[in-house]
């Protein structure tokens, strides 16, 4: 019960920062014809949402380094057709320092939930498409044998968001420092070439299915709304994963997935484990 009530006096100051209109943005679906409509009910529905800290002691909860970048980073300077800049408001801590982090959350859970992720490169970045081919051949060639065939897990593999980054991670796991090993041992896999043309190719024809996919009407421009990445910003990555090959992965191996490691997070959910506790670079929480 304790726990209960700590969650519990922490959830008005999270209301604080979720329910404002200064820091919130809206993505509408609609027909040309019904958009007038719509967007006056947004803008009623915004003007009903009280601001950020209005109050003097509310002003002294709240973080305010809020930094505004454009929308689309290849506008930058640059205005829409309509005559104003897009853009968006980005909450960031001039303290912050990327370090190592790994934490262990025990859970009533018979089984482990377990996930590790490096920071890489921007979705504009040439490396980023020789990074998801990467994610895919290390999980089909390397991840799926190791995590689920030998290491009796549910699934498992790797994946690149859109954002940058590379994360591995498995699922009903019974395995926890386990899987974490083999996250490390397929790095050093894709370090050491261990893989032919053709898995190159295997690994292209994966992605591209995912990047050709027909877009559903509901789903049309939240990629540019929830990540700024453009039409043609698609395009220019479709046409960069024709050109990712053997020398190319092993490159942004060495160069994000070793070096990285510094500034990696890991974490696990799962029962009690002896191994995590005597470990003390593990947080337990």
């Amino acid at each position: 019960m304790p726990e209960l009530l700590t969650v519990l006096r922490k959830l008005p100051r999270i209301k604080m920062h979720l329910m404002s209109s200064e820091n919130m943005r809206c993505a509408v679906n609609a027909t040309p014809q019904e958009i007038p409509e719509v967007s006056k009910e947004v803008e009623k529905f915004l003007r009903n949402i009280p601001g950020l800290g209005k109050k003097k002691k509310e002003r002294k909860l709240i973080r305010s380094n809020i930094i505004e970048k454009p929308l689309n980073p290849e506008e930058v300077g640059g205005d829409v057709p309509g005559g104003s800049r897009v853009s968006r408001k980005l909450v960031f801590e001039p303290s912050f320092k990327a370090c190592q982090m790994k934490t262990h959350f025990q859970l009533p859970f018979p089984v482990n939930y377990v996930s590790e992720c490096i920071r890489t490169v921007s979705y504009t970045n040439p490396d980023f498409a020789r990074l998801s081919v990467l994610a895919r051949l290390i999980t089909s060639k390397f991840l799926h044998r190791e995590i689920r065939e030998k290491g009796g897990a549910y699934g498992g593999g790797a994946n690149l968001s859109n954002s940058g980054l590379f994360s591995f991670y498995s699922y009903r796991d019974p395995n926890s420092l386990g899987t974490m090993s083999v996250f490390r041992r397929s790095i050093a896999w894709a370090r050491a070439g261990k893989f032919t043309q053709e898995d190159i190719d295997e690994a292209k024809l994966s992605v591209f299915s995912a990047v050709d996919t027909p877009i559903a009407p509901s789903d049309k421009g939240l990629d540019r709304f929830l990540y700024s990445i453009s039409d043609d910003m698609k395009l220019k990555r479709r046409e960069q994963l024709f050109e990712v090959d053997h020398d190319g992965l092993i490159e942004v191996t060495n160069k994000y997935l070793i070096a990285g490691q510094s500034t990696s997070g890991a974490a696990i959910l799962g029962p009690e484990s002896d191994s995590i506790k005597r470990d003390p670079s593990w947080v337990q929480r």
